[in-house]
């Protein structure tokens, strides 16, 4: 038995909003020949196309990059946007495209490699946005569709944190009444949370 184990198939079957809750407190795990990284996921952001205009399935829009979206929940997303490698969890019911964002991890093992792999020192900065957590993770393009029940790749139980934050989501400005939807979720006042921490209101006190 490892160290890490991953949930199972019904944690994701929860309702996205409530399923990006959860997340917090729980456990990314990335394992590669290089060794193994492991982060507290610590902010996340839900994405419920296709009523969402700030999701890549709004509409229903199908396309190569968003077809893993329209999968059953409880698999990797992965996209590039501006040179950066992004992880969602896929969730909702199968045709019905809806994933999760993780902005952030606190990281909790294997943190000797992810200084290599960002070419940093120690600090928040090394993992406090979705497109530092995924490099330092190793996370990849090639991820994408990967179950996460199983390794490499996958998320393991955690803690319930005793406060979580909600606000909005980030850097979707052109989109319409979304932008202001209060989807972005974070274990409150933790430093690795991404530098935008204006709570709208504390869902768990």
């Amino acid at each position: 038995m490892g160290k890490f184990q991953a949930l199972g198939i019904e944690f994701y079957q929860q309702p996205t909003l409530e399923l990006a809750v959860s997340l917090l407190g729980c456990t990314l795990v990335k394992e590669s020949e290089e060794g193994t990284t492991a982060g507290i996921i610590v902010e996340t952001e839900a994405y419920i196309g296709p009523m969402d205009q700030a999701a890549h399935s709004y509409n229903n829009r199908r396309t190569k990059r968003t077809e893993v979206m329209f999968h059953r929940a409880g698999l990797a997303y992965t996209y590039v946007m501006h040179t950066h490698i992004l992880f969602n969890v896929v969730s909702g019911k199968e045709g019905n495209p809806e994933a999760v964002l993780i902005r952030a991890v606190e990281p909790l093992e294997g943190q000797d490699l992810m200084v290599r792999r960002r070419g940093m020192e120690v600090s928040p900065n090394l993992t406090n946005g979705p497109g530092k957590l995924t490099k330092a993770m190793g996370i990849k393009m090639s991820d994408y569709g990967h179950p996460l029940t199983e390794k490499p790749l996958y998320i393991t139980g955690g803690f319930v944190p005793e406060s979580i934050s909600s606000g909005k989501r980030i850097g979707i400005d052109n989109s319409g009444e979304a932008r202001d939807y209060p989807w972005r979720y974070w274990i409150t006042g933790n430093r690795y949370v991404s530098r935008h921490q204006n709570a709208e209101k504390i869902i768990l006190n």
